[in-house]
């Protein structure tokens, strides 16, 4: 029992608890993703959905909120979009999980087909495609080690009150799995139709017709740290910025469906490579009522 208390402890001169055990309010989320694939010859291709503004109600028990939100830019769109977030915080720890897999509903961004072509690409730019498809799904694990007088869940989740600016170093692990399918014959298809079969071969090669598709399988582990400040800059404002730098270890395979004339093969790598994360959020909290943007 005195573990489990020590755990939600608090210096009541910086942090305020919540006073209320439930809560309702109006969430709008707002997304944006793109992807970029290239190659070695100087080739590559944008592909980005139009940006998706998700609005709808929570409701809250203590430190547990449920919601639903509507995504209004694709109410009449058979697009098989999904997004499921769920975000825990207590004083000493945090934990964000995600899982997401992407419609249908991409267009080409920007396109580029090497240094030497003078080719005009602008009848590709805004075309649909709906060759690409992702599946991410992973989480992050924060502890935050000044927990008795640093309040997290203060900046992004309402559920406690910050009294006295100050800040906290924040430890964390992370992993996400994503997979990714990109159709090359629908891309093929796209430029022959707009640009007209001779500049696909003038520019992907007389061998294109053995492009087929790709299959990558993509695994990051992280460690990561950095410094989290809450500023209280006046009475119920708050504003908190949290700046972190993670070390991961990256494994990918890659499979393409192979053809006699295929120019893709298949690949298997491992690397470390250095991320960062940025967080900012904005909260006008009067324990009663509260609004805030992160």
């Amino acid at each position: 029992y005195s573990i489990a208390k020590d755990f939600s402890r608090l210096d009541t001169n910086y942090i305020e608890p919540q006073k209320y055990n439930y809560a309702v309010m109006l969430q709008n989320t707002n997304t944006y993703e793109m992807y970029r694939i290239s190659n070695g010859n100087q080739q590559s291709v944008d592909l980005a959905p139009a940006p998706s503004y998700k609005v709808g109600p929570y409701f809250g028990w203590r430190w547990i909120f449920l919601g639903y939100t509507l995504d209004v830019t694709h109410l009449g769109s058979r697009n098989k979009r999904t997004g499921i977030d769920l975000s825990l915080y207590s004083n000493q720890i945090g934990i964000d999980l995600f899982y997401r897999t992407t419609g249908d509903d991409y267009h080409i961004r920007r396109i580029e087909l090497g240094d030497d072509a003078k080719i005009d690409v602008s009848p590709l730019r805004g075309v649909d495609f709906g060759g690409l498809h992702a599946n991410i799904r992973g989480f992050n694990l924060y502890y935050i080690t000044n927990h008795k007088r640093f309040s997290y869940p203060a900046a992004y989740s309402q559920s406690t009150r910050q009294l006295q600016s100050t800040g906290s170093p924040i430890l964390g692990i992370g992993y996400m799995h994503q997979k990714l399918n990109m159709d090359w014959v629908t891309l093929q298809d796209i430029i022959a139709q707009r640009m007209g079969k001779t500049v696909l071969k003038e520019v992907l090669g007389s061998d294109s017709a053995g492009w087929s598709k790709t299959h990558v399988k993509y695994d990051n582990f992280s460690v990561s740290g950095g410094y989290a400040y809450n500023w209280v800059f006046a009475k119920n404002f708050l504003l908190n910025v949290s700046l972190s730098a993670s070390l991961a270890y990256l494994h990918t395979i890659s499979k393409t469906a192979q053809t006699p004339s295929s120019q893709f093969d298949n690949f298997n790598f491992n690397q470390f490579t250095i991320d960062g994360i940025a967080r900012m959020g904005l909260v006008y909290n009067t324990s009663r009522w509260f609004a805030g943007s992160s």
